[in-house]
């Protein structure tokens, strides 16, 4: 009998990264054509526009700067482009947008080493620099399908929440607000984070492709839901339903599409219940008492600091041994 020895690891998959960058980018095809309904031909624009600054300022450092003469792209910086571009206003300009695309290629990537290596979220680590360095543009919302009225810019659903309450939240003259606006998009918001049932068909698909790590987001959701209804139930004249902080601001972008990054997220389940639960908990912290309306891309970029911590605690037994390293 012949025997092959070969080095680790003995497990291979077909799978490589431009195939699961594919997959991201398919699964947030559902995202990208309401936005466009929703928004218009600006938003469209932005989308490609990000999604191609993205691909060319990574190719640049990759041959010219880290002089790796022989990459191809594998679509992780059209990835990154493209949830930088659905997390931000349709206000803001195509310098500003340069920018913040060479800050979440730059420096929320390769300056660690370039993919695998990042520990923040690029794409937020861009979007969270653009709102504290453009804070007018990343702030000023249009209103859903804004090119047939006359006046174009509004408050989003947590903005009037946050200055005017629960009752002004109903009362909005400009446009409805209730669960099915905010189900299927028709609210003001950044470009890409409108519509729950978008971003839950696309999360459907990548779970069906096993992409991604179903106990994030449900323990995200889970622990946003069980905050805000413990408020709401001491006083729903003061504090919004779960189902409306659920399904509004970014909060299922960022549960089904940013926290669950595979590089910036634990490694273990135990792990991701953690991760999960901290989510939550910082994003209602924020919402509910914080200065900023919304507290999704802080408690991301927060929790992602967190995960070296998070994986050693939630670091499964070594078979053979019990706790202390005695077999």
């Amino acid at each position: 009998m012949k025997l092959n020895i070969a080095a680790a690891p003995h497990l291979r998959t077909k799978d490589n990264v431009r195939s699961i960058m594919l997959d991201v980018l398919i699964a947030l095809i559902p995202s990208f054509l309401v936005s466009a309904w929703v928004f218009g031909f600006r938003a469209v624009w932005i989308m490609l526009y990000t999604m191609i600054l993205a691909e060319g300022m990574e190719i640049f450092i990759m041959k010219v700067l880290r002089k790796q003469k022989n990459f191809k792209p594998d679509f992780s910086a059209s990835v990154t482009g493209l949830l930088l571009a659905m997390n931000l206003s349709l206000a803001v300009n195509w310098w500003q947008i340069f920018i913040g695309v060479l800050v979440a290629i730059g420096l929320g990537k390769h300056v660690y080493g370039g993919l695998g290596k990042n520990i923040f979220n690029p794409a937020l680590v861009g979007r969270v620099f653009m709102l504290i360095s453009f804070p007018i543009a990343m702030t000023t919302w249009y209103r859903p399908f804004y090119f047939k009225y006359d006046t174009i810019t509004t408050a989003t659903p947590l903005a009037i929440l946050k200055e005017h309450g629960v009752e002004a939240l109903y009362n909005n003259p400009d446009y409805a607000i209730n669960l099915k606006s905010l189900f299927i998009g028709t609210v003001p918001g950044s470009i890409g984070e409108v519509s729950a049932i978008a971003l839950i068909i696309g999360f459907i698909y990548l779970v069906i492709r096993k992409r991604i790590k179903i106990w994030i987001p449900i323990t995200y959701i889970s622990t946003v839901f069980v905050i805000s209804g413990i408020f709401y139930m001491i006083d729903p004249s003061k504090y919004a339903s779960p189902l409306f902080h659920i399904l509004s601001g970014g909060l299922m972008l960022g549960a089904l599409f940013m926290a669950t990054d595979m590089v910036t997220s634990p490694m273990t389940v135990k792990g991701h219940i953690i991760f999960g639960v901290g989510l939550g908990f910082i994003t209602m912290i924020i919402r509910l008492f914080g200065g900023y309306p919304e507290g999704v891309s802080f408690s991301i970029l927060i929790m992602n600091s967190l995960v070296p911590l998070i994986d050693i605690y939630a670091k499964p037994r070594i078979f053979g041994t019990v706790r202390g390293g005695k077999k």
